[in-house]
């Protein structure tokens, strides 16, 4: 029963930590990554349908993406889905490609970003004292339905304890190297 809880908080938790990883892949550096544009939805013969599958996005040098949409007639609905996007890109049509150069950060939009970087990091390391708090509730019970010994519930809680520890330290590290790539020219 303690390895049961032990193990759902360590799954929990790591999707925490992949999902602060998944948000900050959202949040621009200087250069050029195709992930940049996975949000971005287009409007496909009536319905909302990610950019992915209507184009192909590479990353044509460190400060430019090339979007190749795989239909012809999607080249102006996939360029104007990145212009409205809230990443303040202009896209530049030659053809059946579309270029999307990056504008260079500016000092004041990446100390931004970095808070915007710092903002998601708290709101996953508040995720994973959630799930501390919840594994050492489900504990409680076990020991009030007298299934466990309090000294039991005392060491699954030091586990659970190393745990988060753990999880928030990495956290911390993705943070770090977030506002490195932020920071970096």
């Amino acid at each position: 029963m303690i390895e049961d809880i032990k193990k759902d908080a360590a799954d929990r938790m790591a999707k925490s930590v992949e999902a602060l990883t998944h948000e900050l892949a959202k949040i621009r550096t200087g250069r050029a990554h195709p992930s940049l544009l996975d949000h971005l939805t287009v409007s496909y013969y009536g319905s909302e349908v990610p950019l992915r599958q209507v184009a192909n996005i590479s990353a044509e040098d460190a400060r430019t993406l090339l979007v190749t949409p795989w239909d012809r007639n999607m080249v102006q609905a996939v360029e104007k889905a990145i212009m409205q996007s809230d990443l303040g890109l202009n896209p530049n049509t030659a053809g059946t490609a579309i270029r999307v150069p990056m504008p260079p950060l500016t000092e004041e939009r990446r100390r931004d970003l970095i808070k915007v970087a710092r903002n998601e990091a708290e709101q996953a390391r508040v995720a994973i004292r959630n799930i501390r708090r919840d594994a050492n509730h489900h504990l409680k019970e076990l020991v009030k339905d007298k299934l466990i010994s309090e000294d039991d519930e005392r060491r699954a809680q030091e586990l659970i304890q190393k745990l988060t520890d753990q999880y928030i330290k990495e956290i911390d590290t993705v943070l770090a190297e977030k506002e490195q790539d932020l920071m970096s020219i």
